[in-house]
């Protein structure tokens, strides 16, 4: 089955991406939950968090990196925002390739739905 982010990161399906670098692809959310909703996605195939490997930690660690750079391209840094990420299916992961989405710009409730 083919994992709909590894073509997006590897450009043969269009994005709009707003940071990339050698581990991460970061793009809007072609289905929005907040007026700011960003995907951040490693480079390399990783199902969910689980899958990923001590050894392989770095790409975690890039990712967190990574969310002050896009909150504050996005505008968020003063207001705030979410980062999730959903394991599993009845977490409600929905494409299996690791992923956080960092949304904004609205208010939001705990718990979430």
């Amino acid at each position: 089955m083919k994992c709909i982010f590894c073509s997006i990161i590897k450009g043969e399906i269009p994005s709009k991406r707003l940071y990339e670098d050698d581990k991460i692809v970061c793009f809007h959310d072609i289905s929005p939950q907040a007026p700011v909703h960003i995907l951040i996605v490693p480079r390399k195939h990783f199902p969910d968090l689980l899958a990923m490997s001590a050894e392989e930690g770095e790409y975690a660690a890039h990712l967190i990196k990574a969310i002050p750079l896009l909150a504050k391209k996005a505008g968020l840094e003063s207001e705030g925002f979410r980062l999730v990420s959903n394991c599993k299916e009845k977490a409600g992961q929905s494409v299996f390739h690791l992923h956080f989405h960092l949304m904004g710009g609205r208010s939001f409730t705990w718990p979430p739905g």
